[in-house]
């Protein structure tokens, strides 16, 4: 990952991200025998000209000991990034040994070496923690939530798509759709028919992006069929 790209992600001024790598670069260096790589990238200018942008090319290992100086939101997008790229290229089924052996080997000085599971672990340990973070906090949003049934679910005990089920009961005067989600009807809004649920996902740029959608209780349920007058209980 280029210092351009991190600050995209983390949404600092470029020059500042160089400062603090060039600031922290010197211990690096001492510890690991080998300086940060420099290298440019080609900028498109708003009058359509262009320019080279001086930049670092950086491991993932670099970028979490530069992410030490970014406040909690940064280095957790950053953690997230790396994340997603790793999944997305396992996806494509590459694999990471060769890179990992080559890494290692610029930090031992060796051409070759064993794939090194201390780092490996350690990585894991920092992703893990990133999703024990991320899962919690859901967890305890969703609490309210973890009975409920989704519209897919719902709409199958009645043997219908979701799309039908929605419209259906949007012509019912059941629940209408307002900014891009589901919602009950005022007047049945305190009858515990729904729950909200949240869903958290992030970009590929790790930007955060909340969803939040309508669920149905067991009362909800039994309301619906009631109405619906179909025997799915």
């Amino acid at each position: 990952m280029t210092s351009l790209e991190i600050a995209e992600l983390t949404g600092k001024q470029h020059k500042d991200v160089l400062k603090a790598i060039r600031n922290m670069e010197p211990a690096w260096e001492k510890t690991c025998g080998r300086n940060f790589a420099l290298t440019s990238r080609t900028i498109v200018q708003p009058n359509g000209g262009t320019r080279e942008v001086p930049c670092y090319q950086l491991t993932k290992t670099e970028c979490l000991y530069i992410a030490t100086k970014f406040n909690d939101e940064a280095r957790a997008k950053l953690v997230l990034r790396w994340e997603e790229l790793e999944r997305n290229q396992m996806i494509l089924g590459t694999d990471f040994r060769g890179f990992i052996e080559k890494d290692t080997a610029s930090l031992t000085g060796k051409s070759c070496v064993p794939l090194n599971e201390g780092r490996v672990n350690l990585c894991q340990k920092v992703l893990a923690a990133a999703d024990e973070i991320i899962g919690e906090g859901l967890r305890v949003l969703n609490e309210a939530a973890e009975d409920s049934l989704t519209a897919t679910q719902v709409a199958k005990t009645f043997n219908m798509t979701v799309f039908d089920f929605n419209a259906v009961l949007r012509d019912m005067g059941i629940q209408y759709r307002r900014h891009g989600r589901w919602n009950i009807s005022d007047d049945l809004a305190d009858r515990n028919l729904v729950r909200l649920r949240t869903h958290i996902s992030y970009s590929l740029k790790g930007e955060k992006k909340v969803k939040h959608y309508m669920t149905w209780t067991l009362d909800g349920l039994r309301f619906l069929n009631s109405k619906l007058g179909y025997p799915n209980f």
